[in-house]
């Protein structure tokens, strides 16, 4: 029974993941029956919830680690937004907030590329490697980043940013990107990322991504990624009618009160940084 369950669990790679009956039996290559017993088991302890004849997460499963329930008020507020960006781009979606010196994977949403990326929600990867870590350390103190990251930097590729200088040098490129942040092969040598950090008040509270193949074009994407991480900080920090002029200054940056980017500004942006900034 503790083995079906797991397949059964595993078939959520993500709170953004909805599946039918017949999408979780085909999985796991359960029957049916024992398929839908398993199921309504699970609904009923709150591991999963079921709606529109599908199921995804519950309220349970998406608790653990959660800790003060911010991971989780990040996850509710990301849902929607990860998904229509898989929709929209095919690609494999992933949020992740920083602990330490690492991401931590929150939630992941595949596509046909999703078996190929070693990722998996729960997990973990050096943040000063991926384009999620890079596109959160961007927005922090020069001393906070050295704080985590010290002692901790190493290679994981050829391409991996190796030392304090150089990641401070890339933390600058990112910021002068309105907040885009790149990675081809930092990480995991076949896989390329475009990230953009979801931000509040005091600083980025997680960043979503966008993944595909080392050699996948990435700039189409960008704006997407960037458009979806401010209607989430949008969602979670609201501005507020009785702000100061200056805490309306600091929020329009996270709360979409600033215009977004025009397309052809966009398309612009994206040539100027196309070459020379992608390791």
């Amino acid at each position: 029974m503790a083995e079906r369950i797991t397949l059964i669990m595993d078939a959520f790679d993500g709170n953004a993941v909805r599946r039918s009956l017949e999408d979780v039996a085909r999985c796991t290559r359960l029957p049916r029956s024992t398929t839908h017993r398993i199921l309504d088991q699970l609904v009923r302890l709150r591991w999963l919830e079921h709606h529109d004849s599908s199921y995804r997460l519950g309220r349970r499963a998406l608790g653990l680690g959660g800790g003060d329930g911010t991971q989780s008020r990040v996850r509710e507020a990301a849902a929607d937004h990860l998904h229509h960006l898989q929709m929209r781009t095919g690609m494999v979606v992933h949020l992740a907030v920083l602990d330490g010196a690492d991401v931590h994977y929150l939630d992941k949403v595949g596509g046909r590329f999703a078996t190929v990326v070693p990722s998996r929600v729960g997990g973990r990867a050096p943040a000063h490697s991926t384009a999620l870590g890079k596109a959160m350390l961007a927005w922090l103190e020069p001393e906070e980043v050295e704080a985590r990251a010290e002692g901790t930097i190493s290679r994981r590729t050829e391409r991996t940013i190796a030392d304090l200088s150089t990641l401070h040098q890339e933390l600058h490129r990112i910021r002068g990107r309105h907040g885009l942040a790149y990675e081809r092969g930092e990480c995991f040598p076949a896989i390329s990322c475009v990230a953009a950090a979801i931000r509040g008040p005091e600083g980025p509270v997680a960043a979503m991504s966008l993944v595909g193949e080392a050699t996948t074009p990435l700039e189409r994407g960008a704006p997407l990624v960037a458009e979806a991480a401010r209607r989430v900080s949008a969602e979670l920090f609201p501005p507020t009618a009785g702000a100061s002029r200056a805490r309306e200054c600091a929020d329009s940056v996270v709360s979409g009160s600033q215009e977004t980017w025009s397309p052809s500004a966009m398309d612009r942006f994206l040539l100027a940084g196309q070459y020379g900034d992608w390791r």
